[in-house]
C-alpha cells in the first residue's frame, strides 16, 4: 500500500471520527444556565452552575437522555441576561435553567415567553416572574411565600416578642418578602416594633437601621438581604454590641464563603431554607461529597435548587418523549402540558408544581453554628 493511500485512509478515519464527534455532541439536548458567574453575587451563579453539572453528569451516566449545559454570565443584570439568552440559544440551547436572581430573570423570562422558550428557574424568586407565562416555573419557593412562613416560624417557635425589619426598599426580591412578611405578621399578631429601609446607593452604613433596631429594643432582627449587605449588618452590630437573633432568607446564603468575612460574626444566625448541607440523609451526603471534591466549599441551598431543577427537567423531558432534534418551541408546550405531573424527591425536598409553575415543598430553618449550617431544629 502507498504513502498516498495510507494518507488519505488516516485522513478519512480522522473525518469520520469528527463527524461522529458532532453528531454525538448533537445529541444532547442543551440546557441554559444563566446566572452571575463574575460580580458582587457571584457565590450564587457558580453555585446554580456547580449544582447543575454534578446532576448532569449523574444523568448523563444513566445513558439514555444525554443533557448539556451551556452557562452564560448576566452579573445579575437584566440587559447582560437577555443578551446571555440569545448567546444560548445561538448555540442550540433549547430549554433554561435560567436564571439565577429575581432581576435578570423578570427581563429574560419576558422575552422567553414570546419567544416560547420554556425555563425554570432555580432560584428567581420574585412573585412576578411566574404571572402571566405559562412557560415559567420555579425550584425555590416565592418571595411571598418566603416572608410569610418566616414569620410563621418565628411565632410558632417563640422566637422573640419584639422584632425588628431591616429591608432593601430598592430590590423587588427583599421588598417581596418583605411585604408578605409584614402581612403575616399582622395576621400572627407578631410584634414588629421597628422596620428600617436602605438602598443600594446605601448598602455599606446601617449605623442609623442598627441604631433603630436596638432602641426600640428589637430582640430579633429579619433580613431579606442579600448576603453582602447582610455581612456589613452583622459586622456594624458587632461594633455596637447589638446581639439580637438575626433571621434571614435565601438570599443570605453565601454569606459563610465570602471572602474576608469573619464567620464568627455569623454565629447564631437563622435562615429560613429547603436545604441543610449537613443533613445525613444519603442524597445530601452524596451531593455534598461530590461538590466539596469537584469544586471545594460547601454547597449552598443555590447549588441544591440546580441540582433539583436538573433532575426535574430530566423527568419532564422523558415524561414528554423530547429529545435533541425537538425545536425550543415544540419543547416548551411539551413541557407545559408534562410539568405538572412531575413529582420528585431531591436535595430541597419532595417537590410538584402546580399550573402557575409554583413549586409544592416545606421549608426549614437552619442555624450557623461554628461557622457551618445545621438544622435549626436539630
Amino acid at each position: 500500500m502507498t504513502i498516498r493511500k495510507l494518507a488519505c485512509m488516516a485522513l478519512a478515519l480522522v473525518l469520520a471520527l469528527s463527524m461522529a464527534s458532532v453528531a454525538a455532541a448533537d445529541e444532547t439536548i442543551k440546557i441554559g444556565v444563566i446566572g452571575p458567574m463574575t460580580g458582587a453575587y457571584a457565590v450564587y451563579g457558580l453555585g446554580v452552575a456547580n449544582g447543575a453539572q454534578i446532576a448532569v453528569d449523574e444523568v448523563n451516566a444513566l445513558g439514555g437522555v444525554q443533557l448539556e449545559l451551556l452557562v452564560e454570565d448576566d452579573q445579575g443584570d437584566g440587559e447582560m441576561g437577555v443578551n446571555a439568552y440569545n448567546t444560548i440559544l445561538d448555540k442550540g440551547g433549547k430549554i433554561m435553567l435560567s436564571t439565577v436572581t429575581s432581576g435578570s430573570c423578570i427581563a429574560v423570562s419576558d422575552v422567553a415567553f414570546e419567544d416560547r422558550v420554556f425555563m425554570l428557574t432555580p432560584s428567581g424568586s420574585a412573585d412576578v416572574i411566574t404571572q402571566g407565562k405559562d412557560n415559567m416555573y420555579r425550584v425555590c419557593f416565592k418571595d411571598s411565600a418566603q416572608g410569610s412562613a418566616s414569620a410563621q416560624y418565628i411565632v410558632d417557635h417563640q422566637l422573640a416578642s419584639k422584632v425588628g425589619v431591616i429591608y432593601n426598599n430598592a430590590q423587588d426580591y427583599s421588598m417581596g418578602i418583605y411585604q408578605s412578611f409584614m402581612t403575616k405578621a399582622q395576621e400572627l399578631g407578631l410584634n414588629v416594633v421597628a422596620q428600617a429601609a436602605f438602598s443600594d446607593d446605601t448598602n455599606a452604613d446601617f449605623s442609623v437601621q442598627i441604631a433603630q433596631m436596638k432602641d426600640a429594643g428589637a430582640e430579633l432582627v429579619f433580613l431579606p438581604i442579600y448576603y453582602t449587605p447582610a455581612s456589613q449588618v452583622l459586622t456594624q452590630a458587632k461594633a455596637v454590641d447589638y446581639a439580637p437573633v438575626f433571621f434571614g432568607v435565601d438570599g443570605m446564603d453565601g454569606i459563610l464563603s465570602m471572602a474576608g468575612f469573619d464567620t464568627a460574626l455569623a454565629e447564631g444566625v437563622m435562615l429560613l431554607t429547603p436545604f441543610s448541607a449537613d443533613a445525613q440523609d444519603e442524597l445530601t451526603v452524596s451531593f455534598v461529597t461530590k461538590y466539596e471534591a469537584q469544586y471545594g466549599g460547601v454547597p449552598n441551598q443555590f447549588a441544591a435548587d440546580a441540582y433539583d431543577g436538573i433532575y426535574a427537567l430530566y423527568a419532564a423531558i422523558n415524561a414528554a418523549g423530547i429529545t435533541a432534534d425537538t425545536s425550543f418551541e415544540d419543547a416548551c408546550e411539551k413541557l407545559i402540558a408534562a410539568f405538572p405531573s412531575v413529582e420528585i424527591t431531591g436535595l430541597t425536598g419532595t417537590m410538584k408544581w402546580d399550573a402557575t409553575g409554583e413549586v409544592e415543598k416545606t421549608p426549614t430553618a437552619v442555624v450557623i453554628k461554628d461557622g457551618v449550617y445545621v438544622g435549626a431544629d436539630n
